[in-house]
This record gives C-alpha cells, structure tokens and sequence, in this order.
C-alpha cells in the first residue's frame, strides 16, 4: 500500500541532519525557548516576508493567539469560511466570537469577496454584533484573494486574521502565504507542506504591539518576567527539538513546493477527463497541500483505490455550519450552497513531493475503471 503523505522519502534525504539538529538539543537541554526556535522564527519571518514571527505549539494554538491578542468576545462577528477545518471555527467560538459563515468562490473554495461585503453589510444593517474581524481561510495550499478581500476589510475598519494553516510558503502575486493579514496563521503539523515531527505552528504580523501580545499571551500573559502575568494567556510555546527539525526541513522547503508543481500537473494530465480537476487561480502559486478532485461517483472511486491499495480521504465532507457542534448558530441546509454541492463530492488522493508518475498513472487506470 503506497503512503498518503509519504513523509520517510523526505526523511531519508535529510536523515543525519535532522538527527544531529536533535542529538545537538539533547546535549544543550535548553528544550523549550532553545536557539533553534529564535532561528527558526528568524527564517521564517524572512520566508514569509514579515517583520515578526513567533513560533507556538499548534495552528490551533496559532489562530487563538491571533484572536486573543486582537480582543476578540461575546459580542463580536468575525466573518470566515464554512468549508474549512474545524479549528478555524472552533478556535471563534472558545473566545466567545460568533463565527459568520461567507460562502465559497466554486473554482478555488476560497471565500468569496462579493459574499465577504454582502455579509458584513447584513450583520451591520441587523445591528445585533459588533462587526470585528475577517479569517479567510487558504484552502488546500492556496491562498485567497487577498486583494479584494483587503479591500473590504479596509472599507469596514476590520483586521484580518489569515488561516494560511494549509498553504505557509503558497505565493499570490509573488508574495508568500501568510504574509497578507493583520496577522497570519500557519500549521506545522506533519502532513503540512512544512511539517514538524508532531504539533507546531506560527503567527506572523508586522506589526510590533501585536507581536509583543501575542508573545505575552504565548506564556501565561507573561509581562517581565514569568511571574508577572500581566493578561491572561496559553502555554503555547514550541518546543525546542521541533524547531531543530523545522530547520533542517526548511533546506528542502522550496524545492518541495516546485516539485509539488511536477505532482500536481501529472495529475491533472492524467485525470483530464475522468473527474473535475482542481484549479488554482491566475497570479497563485499553490503548495498543494491536498490534491482534491470531485466526482459524483467518488464513492466509487474510494472503494476501487482501496481494493488496489491506494489510500484516499475527504476533506471536508460536512461543512462548518452544518456540524453538530454549530447547530447555535441556526444554520440550515441550503444557506451556504457552494460549499454544500462541494462537500457533496470532493475527495482527496494522496499528495506528497515524491509521488511518482508511475503510481499516478497506476492511480489513473483504477479511477478509469471504477467509473
């Protein structure tokens, strides 16, 4: 059975690397706050073209400093996506926030500028919610459309908070994912396009009085030193073994996405025809964190893979505001159309930089026969 996201093929290119990069923290013990995170937030900052970077446990972890430090609460309507994961939602609700779900563009699955202004015009006009912030979402390893949506926050005075968990190093128009917000968000989870050996993530912002919160809320709302909590906050550090590898993986990181390139057109060469290939729009540079089609048969499709040793998924089968955890909110079946008909029939195939074109044309005949 071929792997999914094949993560030793990389390994093995940098094995001594990275097992020296984590035999050197075992011999300085500094594990949490070690150099390897300063340096590694240093590279980062500079992938991503910001002024600051600041290294954190998770995207999760990620995405509720971001909210914490920008004041979200009860009260508030921060304006996001319903085709997404969970924890872009998940992470609104903690702080007390109303997630407003805007509908997705039907070629990239990125919201929808036009949507974006007809909700926050909505949510104005009702007068019930304080209109508060935008968290666009870059779905699949593909960034949004930040010019339109940078627009329309600056009509309404609302920061953005860029969920760039999927796509870190992805370009529009020449400048890297997650560089567009307020501050962006970013995963480092293994599957990511740059992945630690566990959980790890980052914000990034340009702005120094953001940084310098969000640093505090990092530690406990540290304010001088540890024991002077000044705001309440997370423990939400990255540890230091995990930045030692995210530093040896940062070496291959822009060859990785080139070769992400090579996968992606294989794919489409090879499926033209058979099932709706996905798009990237013009002036994007997708890292292609997942490689997703869609077929009414996906079914199908799924259970031809299986019997022939592909491993296959679905991301995402139930929308956001149709999950259990959201019915609150009052949603129903039909407010959110497009991503309804994509959740519908989107499946995932497997996506890494070293997936061959052999297994992509053994892929290519299995689709072809199941349909």
């Amino acid at each position: 059975m071929i792997p999914f996201i094949d993560l030793k093929k990389q390994y093995r290119r940098i094995e001594s690397q990275v097992d020296k990069a984590i035999k050197n923290v075992l011999e300085h013990g500094q594990y949490i706050l070690g150099p390897e995170v300063a340096e590694l937030e240093k590279q980062l900052a500079e992938l991503a073209g910001t002024k600051y970077c600041l290294a954190c446990s998770s995207g999760t972890d990620a995405l509720l400093m971001a909210y914490m430090a920008l004041g979200f609460k009860t009260g508030d309507a921060v304006f996001t996506t319903p085709f997404t994961f969970f924890a872009t939602v998940e992470m609104i609700a903690l702080t007390g926030a109303t997630p407003v779900f805007v509908d997705v563009d039907p070629v990239t699955y990125n919201m929808d500028p036009a949507k974006l202004r007809d909700a926050i015009v909505k949510v104005r006009a009702e007068g019930k919610l304080n209109l508060k912030a935008i968290v666009p979402v870059d779905i699949f390893g593909q960034s949004c459309d930040y010019d339109a949506i940078t627009a329309i926050a600056k009509e309404f005075g609302l920061p953005i908070v860029e969920d760039g968990a999927q796509s870190m190093g992805a370009l529009y128009k020449g400048k890297r994912v997650p560089s567009f917000g307020t501050i962006g968000c970013t995963s480092f989870f293994p599957a990511k396009p740059l992945g630690c050996y566990g959980d790890g993530g980052a914000v990034f912002t340009n702005d120094k009085a953001l940084y310098d919160r969000m640093f505090s809320i990092l530690v406990h709302g540290r304010g001088g030193d540890k024991y002077d909590n000044v705001l309440i906050g997370l423990n939400a550090r990255l540890d230091t073994i995990q930045a030692a590898v995210l530093l040896q993986k940062l070496t291959l990181f822009k060859e990785e996405i080139e070769l992400r390139q090579t996968v992606a057109a294989n794919y489409a060469k090879a499926l033209a025809g058979l099932v709706q290939i996905p798009a990237v729009a013009k002036d994007c540079v997708s890292v292609w964190a997942q490689y997703c089609p869609r077929s009414k048969d996906f079914a199908k499709i799924q259970a031809a893979l299986k019997e022939g040793g592909i491993p296959s998924a679905r991301y995402y089968p139930i929308p956001m505001h149709l999950l259990k955890a959201m019915e609150y909110l009052g949603y129903k079946k039909g407010d959110m159309p497009v991503a309804e008909a994509i959740a519908e029939d989107i499946f995932a195939l497997p996506m890494h930089p070293y997936l061959d074109a052999e297994t992509i044309e053994t892929i290519r005949k299995i689709v072809r026969s199941a349909l």
